[in-house]
């Protein structure tokens, strides 16, 4: 690890309560670049309030014939809050490795309850999937990425096709899954809002865990050892059912807790771990996963 001043180790507690708190991520912003992307603000993908993205298109792409790699970053917070201006720094890490980005809100408890923010997640995908060529991007490189409750999101996406048929889209039309901190297997509920935020009825179908049938597009799945808030036992599971199923997972563990997992994505934190490193390598081998995927077979 690198060896970093007080005042860095200030920096890192700071976005940690900033992120955790999900409150506006103001210092890392304030310290995130913005000669490395150019952004497309506040475009709809839908009729309610909260479907609303951003694009972060990279200043100097480095793309292949067919366009650039297509991430779409859900974040986290508790399904119950967040926006997407918070996570600016998200969107200029990806896009500082060549990536095309698109960063949705969508919309939280108390407005919907599971799976209303679901379906608004598979209405931004279609989108992205859409329009990536008019952005320089290739809709045959479609990664999905999320953090905490949006990494349970994107998990869901792959793996309950239910979402992506209702779009007139395929599990094959995802060529990777980027999960960081996720709720996969959080039953029991453990809390009276979370019982609301996910009825009784449909409490079962909002588990990734319980859909995978071997037909999942490759996952990299990242924990922090140190997560208090999500257990990480919840990607340990998971991913073994995938493994059973014989299913491409890559586990990624990090000597990190819950909020700098996705903080060391930011340009004065990254390094402390390889995280973005590590998700651009993914990123990078999907044209050889795309001729193999069973979903499309």
């Amino acid at each position: 690890m690198t060896n970093v001043s007080l005042g860095g180790a200030l920096a890192v507690a700071l976005i940690s309560v900033a992120l955790c708190a999900c409150s506006p991520v103001t210092l890392v912003n304030a310290l995130t670049p913005r000669t490395t992307y150019r952004e497309v603000t506040n475009l709809a993908y839908g009729t309610f309030e909260r479907q609303r993205l951003d694009v972060y298109v990279p200043t100097h792409p480095d793309a292949g014939a067919s366009g650039m790699p297509v991430v779409v970053f859900f974040y986290g917070g508790s399904w119950q809050n967040g926006q997407r201006e918070d996570y600016r720094f998200v969107g200029e890490a990806l896009a500082s490795r060549g990536f095309l980005v698109v960063v949705p809100d969508y919309r939280t408890y108390p407005e919907v309850t599971f799976p209303g923010f679901m379906d608004d997640a598979a209405i931004a995908v279609r989108w992205a999937s859409d329009r990536a060529q008019a952005f320089g991007g290739d809709p045959e490189r479609l990664f999905l990425m999320g953090h905490s409750a949006g990494a349970q999101m994107v998990a869901l996406l792959a793996t309950d096709a239910r979402y992506l048929h209702a779009n007139g889209m395929r599990e094959c039309d995802i060529a990777g899954v980027i999960g960081l901190a996720g709720p996969y297997d959080f039953l029991p509920l453990k809390s009276d809002v979370l019982r609301r935020i996910f009825p009784e009825p449909v409490r079962l179908a909002s588990q990734p865990i319980h859909f995978v049938t071997g037909r999942e597009p490759p996952m990299w799945l990242a924990v922090g050892d140190a997560d208090t808030v999500v257990d990480p036992g919840n990607t340990t599971r998971f991913a073994r059912r995938l493994q059973r199923m014989n299913d491409e997972v890559e586990v990624r563990h990090y000597d990190l807790g819950h909020a700098m997992l996705l903080g060391t994505l930011s340009a004065p934190l990254r390094g402390y771990a390889p995280v973005l490193d590590d998700i651009a390598a993914f990123v990078n081998s999907a044209p050889e996963r795309a001729s193999v995927h069973p979903a499309c077979s």
